[in-house]
């Protein structure tokens, strides 16, 4: 094993040990838990996610930027869809969908998109239908027309939540680093999918993307919050690394091509099986461009 591979598994075990329940094991009572140490706090105020680093145009030999679901159905991406009752958990676990939302509602995320061409921008008021609705009861409707003030239990409210969130859209691009002789992947963007809020109730599962985020604007708050992954919890990691380490299963569904980019289901139409088979096929060519690179 190389020096260097040494070192990132060491940085990772050390990294992720310090992931686990402040203080648990020294706590003299429920309230201690939590509390850290002086050395603790500065550490973490110098922990921040792993940079990327520069890379030269010139140095990218080939590459191709792919789109893919991220099933929420399925037990490996668990750690991105729960916990989504959040009455009886810590303040310190929460959803990826629920993390985003804060990012946003705060200001931390400020790179939000309608598309995962990034190229029409949105704010959380652009934003807000997509995400909730609100209706009038009969009862209120007549009050309306009666010239009343509609009392506010007349009104109805229904926010999606992250129990709501069926899947995930991600963007990313392949690409080959000539300087490194590496094929290598960069994740550039995510939108949580879900049903349409104004009919999530009536049975329709027509599902939607509520949103595009800029996945490296994202990345500073990802790393400061855990997700749950196995049965350890002194073993969890960030989501940003999660993400970026693409521990979770994709299926593509679309690809950069010389038809607009178009998606699998416009030219496969009614065939689930044969749609599977065509992402594995573009998974395979991905993976062969980097052992083709080594056949003379």
């Amino acid at each position: 094993m190389s020096w260097r591979g040494l070192f990132v598994i060491t940085l990772v075990l050390v990294t992720t040990v310090s992931f686990g329940q402040t203080n648990i094991l020294n706590a003299k009572d429920p309230g201690d838990i939590g509390k850290q140490t002086e050395a603790q706090r500065q550490s973490d105020l110098n922990d921040k996610p792993l940079e990327y680093g520069y890379i030269e145009d010139r140095d990218v030999l080939w590459s191709k930027n792919v789109w893919e679901i991220i099933d929420l159905d399925e037990r490996v991406n668990f750690p991105l869809f729960y916990p989504i009752d959040t009455n009886n958990i810590g303040g310190n676990r929460r959803s990826l969908y629920d993390i985003l939302m804060k990012g946003i509602k705060d200001g931390t995320i400020e790179n939000i998109y309608a598309d995962s061409y990034f190229t029409e921008k949105r704010s959380l008021k652009d934003i807000q239908a997509t995400l909730s609705k609100v209706d009038t009861t009969d009862l209120g409707i007549e009050q309306y027309n009666a010239g009343e003030q509609v009392d506010e239990q007349f009104i109805d409210r229904r926010d999606l939540s992250s129990a709501d969130i069926a899947e995930y859209h991600i963007r990313g691009m392949w690409y080959f680093d000539k300087r490194q002789a590496e094929l290598k992947y960069r994740l550039l963007g995510i939108a949580p999918v879900a049903p349409d809020v104004n009919f999530i109730d009536s049975g329709q599962t027509d599902l939607v993307e509520l949103f595009w985020v800029w996945f490296p604007d994202a990345r500073e708050l990802l790393h400061k919050n855990k997700a749950f992954s196995g049965g350890n919890t002194s073993q969890s990691i960030s989501f940003d690394h999660l993400l970026n380490a693409r521990r979770f299963n994709g299926i593509i569904y679309q690809e950069e091509n010389v038809h607009g980019d178009r998606q699998i289901n416009d030219y496969i139409v009614d065939n689930a099986f044969r749609q599977l088979l065509e992402s594995e096929r573009i998974k395979e060519q991905i993976r062969n461009f980097e052992q083709d690179m080594w056949n003379y």
